[in-house]
């Protein structure tokens, strides 16, 4: 075993050589060879592949995310689309119940009038037209809401009718006897007008066909008259309420005037002698012991009993008949 020598004591640093080879015995020479060139590490080859085949797999993993992506945004695009019929389909179905319950409200505000003597009070056709739309549009909740509208809107126009004959009939506003025999014979859907400038100067009365439920009556010109009478006022009112019944029903009315050669006037008469119990056409109107006034109302055809019986079966056949509309 040999020892280390102890340290130097200089201050120059200590530097160790490795130990000098011994000389081959025999004294020859021997040349070393070159040195060989130092390889290069192969495990770096490795490395470059592995990173290449992670980057390979990288990359493919790269498009199989975009594919997924891309599927994911077709998924979301189905199930929106999907939501969005769902709620159309909601939408449409609501609004088919809203526009049946519509309907169903309007054709009750109908059944109010049914049995009254004016056929044209309600206009039915109208009514068949709406429901008809709503069938038409029943694939299309934009134009179907403009029908529910429609349908509202006629049914409180029909409300509104009913609610403003009542209103006339449980009141006289003009304090008249006119009034009182027309909101009789009218049940409150015919209007008063104590006014005859669309009439002219000689009537006491009159009817227009572009408004056929509204009388005018001359009660002015005949208030405080000595010969005017409440008995005759009666049979002014059912000589004009004849022509409601006239304007109010067409079809049945041109039949009926066959009996009287095409004379409204004279079938209005007619109407008045059938059912105002006593009426005549010619009054003999006393005002004193002496003093009487002969009063000729209408226009002087007395009608006979097979035309009274034509006015009968005439206003038989007059009334607004409520039956269901099916779609």
């Amino acid at each position: 075993m040999s020892s280390i020598p102890p340290p130097s004591e200089s201050n120059e640093p200590s530097s160790i050589h490795p130990p000098t080879p011994p000389e081959p015995e025999g004294g020859d020479t021997v040349e070393s060879e070159p040195a060989a060139e130092p390889q290069k590490p192969r495990k770096r080859v490795g490395v470059i592949v592995a990173i290449s085949l992670l980057t390979a797999g990288l990359i493919g993993l790269g498009v199989g995310l975009t594919l997924t992506f891309l599927e994911l945004q077709r998924a979301v695009a189905l199930i929106e689309e999907q939501q969005q019929e769902l709620e159309d389909q909601r939408e449409l179905i609501d609004q088919k119940e809203t526009f049946s319950q519509a309907a169903t409200e309007m054709m009750a505000a109908a059944a109010v009038f049914d049995g009254l003597p004016f056929s044209t009070l309600v206009d039915r056709s109208y009514h068949e037209t709406l429901i008809e739309r709503g069938w038409t549009h029943r694939w299309n909740p934009t134009v179907l809401r403009h029908d529910i509208d429609d349908v509202r809107a006629e049914t409180a126009v029909l409300r509104e009718l009913a609610a403003s004959a009542e209103a006339e009939r449980a009141s006289n506003a003009s304090g008249t006897y006119y009034e009182k025999i027309t909101d009789q014979l009218g049940q409150g859907f015919i209007s008063t007008v104590l006014d005859v400038a669309p009439c002219g100067k000689e009537a006491w009365g009159c009817v227009s066909g572009d408004d056929p439920f509204t009388v005018y009556y001359d009660h002015a010109g005949t208030i405080g008259q000595p010969y005017m009478t409440d008995f005759i006022r009666a049979g002014v009112a059912y000589h004009e309420y004849a022509h409601v019944l006239q304007f109010s029903n067409p079809e049945q009315t041109a039949v009926a005037l066959e009996s009287f050669d095409g004379n409204v006037e004279h079938m209005a008469d007619c109407y008045a002698l059938t059912y105002l119990s006593g009426w005549k056409l010619d009054h003999r109107i006393w005002v004193g012991s002496y003093t009487y006034w002969d009063i000729s109302v209408g226009y002087g055809y007395t009608c006979n009993s097979s035309q009274r019986q034509v006015i009968r079966d005439w206003v038989a056949s007059l009334n607004y008949e409520h039956q269901p509309i099916s779609q």
